[in-house]
């Protein structure tokens, strides 16, 4: 038996996404927000880490991804980059600083590049945005796009439903799809959306197609690393499987601790000096 070291596994490139897709090999995706988090998930092999806008729901406890600036999500990002060595690195460009102003679009994105190391952005919309991504994309910066449920127009829709459920909305998204494409976007993210109408768009476009929620005919999936642990319990869509349930394994642990300081079992003889 050989005692020669096995050899990293090759960093994950937005090439490297588009051989997946022609492969028909699963693109995997979550997101990650801390050091710490992210090389768990690194280590463990997944393809894709998305700091998203996210992190203003789970890490900073607001009700819409709208409050977090880019300072944060730029601080959010350096801390993932760090941790990984495999991983593709997406950052969510935050509400605010790309859409209507190309010029500010373009600024942000070369701050998130320049100052957290990450290796590409994410955007959501389609024509409306699309003057910020061309400026974007000459700058050289890989841009994932986002359609169907944006979130960073909730007060726009309203309410969280399943979008592009009628013809018309569905056609637009269509169009939508390929006008990201046809800019140079490198993959697009789905949310929310009818099945049959994300493996429609995941057969028409050439880059990859990531779901969430847009069914199993697409070329890989993304969920929230705080959903699918369990950690948090108050967001249930159809789309989520929780793979954990962390809340009730931390408050244990946490309850057991409390227990151990106050009957004086913590430290013991082993856990002094």
């Amino acid at each position: 038996m050989s005692s020669a070291k096995m050899s990293p596994a090759p960093k994950v490139t937005t090439h490297v996404l588009q051989e997946m897709k022609l492969k028909q090999e699963k693109i995997a995706m979550l997101t990650a927000y801390d050091f710490s988090m992210a090389r768990i998930l690194d280590a463990a092999g997944i393809d894709v880490l998305l700091v998203g806008d996210s992190a203003s729901n789970v890490m900073a406890g607001n009700t819409t991804t709208l409050p977090i600036t880019l300072d944060q999500m730029i601080y959010h990002a350096t801390s993932v980059k760090r941790a990984v060595e495999r991983a593709l690195v997406v950052v969510d460009m935050p509400f605010g600083t790309y859409q209507g102003n190309s010029k500010e679009a373009l600024n942000s994105a070369i701050r998130i590049m320049k100052e957290s190391g990450a290796n590409a952005i994410k955007m959501e919309g389609g024509v409306e945005i699309i003057e910020s991504v061309e400026r974007i994309l000459s700058a050289g910066i890989p841009i994932m796009g986002h359609l169907g449920l944006t979130p960073q127009s909730i007060h726009k829709f309203g309410t969280y439903v399943v979008r592009a459920t009628k013809d018309e909305e569905a056609n637009k998204l269509i169009e939508n799809a390929h006008r990201l494409e046809d800019a140079g976007c490198f993959a697009l993210v789905l949310e929310k959306i009818p099945a049959h109408l994300g493996k429609r768009i995941a057969g028409e476009l050439s880059i990859p197609v990531i779901g969430i929620g847009a069914g199993p005919d697409v070329d890989g999936q993304v969920l929230v690393l705080h959903d699918m642990l369990g950690i948090t319990q108050d967001f249930s869509p159809r789309f989520l499987r929780r793979y954990h349930n962390l809340k009730e394994e931390i408050t244990g642990s946490v309850q057991t601790y409390i227990q151990d300081v106050k009957s004086l079992d913590f430290p013991n003889d082993r856990e002094q000096y």
